[in-house]
């Protein structure tokens, strides 16, 4: 005797293999509803290196002008007395 708990997991099961079977089919004969994102995740090497190269020409100038400063000599550095300050 089937009871109903048992003809509804059959059912289930049934429903489970048919999607699948439909899955492998798709899949097989290239019918697949799910499409890969080409060039989704992809970054542009080329782009990439050209962003680099001119950050690092801003960073070759900040460190130009900061080189310059240094050796101008307007630097003047303060230390505080510690005993001063007591």
């Amino acid at each position: 005797m089937d009871t109903p708990n048992k003809t509804n997991t059959q059912r289930l099961l049934t429903a489970v293999v048919a999607l699948q079977v439909v899955t492998l089919l798709s899949s097989w004969t290239g019918n697949s509803t799910i499409k890969p994102a080409v060039g989704a995740d992809i970054p542009d090497p080329g782009s990439r290196q050209m962003q680099m190269i001119d950050e690092l020409k801003q960073l070759n100038s900040k460190l130009g002008r900061l080189n310059d400063f240094l050796e101008s000599g307007h630097l003047k550095v303060v230390v505080p007395d510690p005993a001063q300050k007591k």
